[in-house]
């Protein structure tokens, strides 16, 4: 028996926002002062280094968990299935259901309790919770729901990250143009079939790390106000991504027992392009096999970094063609990967 994903769905926000469209903006440093380079060096600056042009964000009117929904409705029409045979409801996001009008986060009652309650599911044994791991949440929830299934306590289990992020930026932080929104949605199951997910990887590194993305005030130091908005440590991330990622990327291809030559395509998440690409390098340094052309998809550049979305969004996008086609055959393997608060880390080993 196998574990599988079934069906696939996303929703991409309409609402572009192009990096010139923070030329008015003022940057500060984050002891309180107005960065010396004018907007325009900012951006190139930025360009270079994340490869994001434009991102999304979502329309005032829709919710976190409304367009987890309609992710949702996507996926499990993909899957062909009935919404009431779902076991599980494993909801990956980090900062809960924040309104266009406020700077308040709503969790209470689980975004995918909302988002059962919204696809009408009947079935009381249909459990539903949310995952709070950074990043890395949708992975996660996919290994757990790997586990469920392994257990026999499930035989489908929807699976959702999805976040708003626009909503919880800071402005006056340079950081603030990574951000993007956005929701993908997995139907995973039990089949007949070998393949599905091989091996997993998880790795939760706190003892100086927990503290590298968090939550802190405006830079801008003429705002009294308490509210408070994602951050992060950048160098101090990129250097920890570097070290340990691919470690736990080359743990979990050992484990399945396939061969570096095997992998067809890494969907790594979409944190910073460069980031991205040495992490992907540096993977490859480890079995001292050349990296083949083409083997990492990005959607940084459009979409920009919707945390625990990026990596669903990307395969649905692949497997819709939008890499210039989606050309996998069963049996192909392929890589989930990624890093984020926490510090966390997790890979998986899937085939397709």
């Amino acid at each position: 028996m196998g574990v599988k994903i079934v069906g696939v769905g996303s929703y991409i926000p309409q609402f572009v926002r192009k990096n010139s469209d923070f030329l008015n903006h003022h940057f500060y440093t984050d002891q309180g002062g107005i960065f010396e380079d004018e907007p325009a060096l900012i951006l190139k600056k930025f360009k270079k280094i994340t490869g994001i042009k434009e991102r999304r964000y979502v329309e005032d009117k829709f919710t976190v968990s409304d367009i987890a929904v309609i992710a949702s409705k996507r996926a499990i029409q993909d899957a062909h299935i009935d919404p009431e045979t779902l076991d599980y409801i494993i909801f990956a996001h980090n900062f809960g259901d924040v309104k266009s009008d406020s700077n308040q986060t709503d969790i209470v009652p689980s975004l995918a309790s909302r988002v059962k309650h919204q696809l009408q599911i009947k079935n009381p044994n249909c459990r539903a919770y949310d995952m709070i791991f950074g990043c890395p949440g949708w992975v996660e929830s996919c290994i757990h729901a790997k586990a469920f299934i392994d257990s026999g306590l499930a035989k489908n289990c929807l699976v959702i990250g999805a976040e708003t992020l626009s909503r919880v930026v800071d402005p006056h932080d340079r950081d603030s143009m990574i951000y993007a929104d956005g929701a993908g949605a997995t139907v995973l199951s039990a089949t007949e079939d070998t393949g599905g997910i091989i091996s997993h990887a998880t790795q939760s590194h706190t003892y100086k790390e927990s503290n590298y993305i968090y939550f802190d005030r405006s830079f801008n130091p003429t705002i009294e106000e308490n509210t408070k908005y994602i951050k992060m440590h950048g160098r101090k991330i990129y250097n920890f991504a570097l070290t340990h990622v691919p470690q736990a990327m080359k743990k979990c291809l050992d484990e399945s027992g396939f061969k570096i030559e095997q992998l067809k395509k890494i969907f790594i998440h979409q944190a910073n392009e460069k980031m991205d690409e040495a992490i992907v390098a540096r993977f490859y340094q480890l079995y001292n096999y050349e990296q083949p052309k083409g083997i990492m998809p990005m959607s940084i550049k459009k979409l920009g970094n919707s945390s625990v979305a990026t990596i669903p969004t990307l395969y649905d996008l692949y497997l819709q063609g939008e890499f210039e086609g989606n050309d996998f055959k069963n049996g192909d393997i392929m890589m989930f990967a990624s890093v984020g608060a926490g510090m966390n880390i997790n890979a998986i080993i899937y085939q397709y």
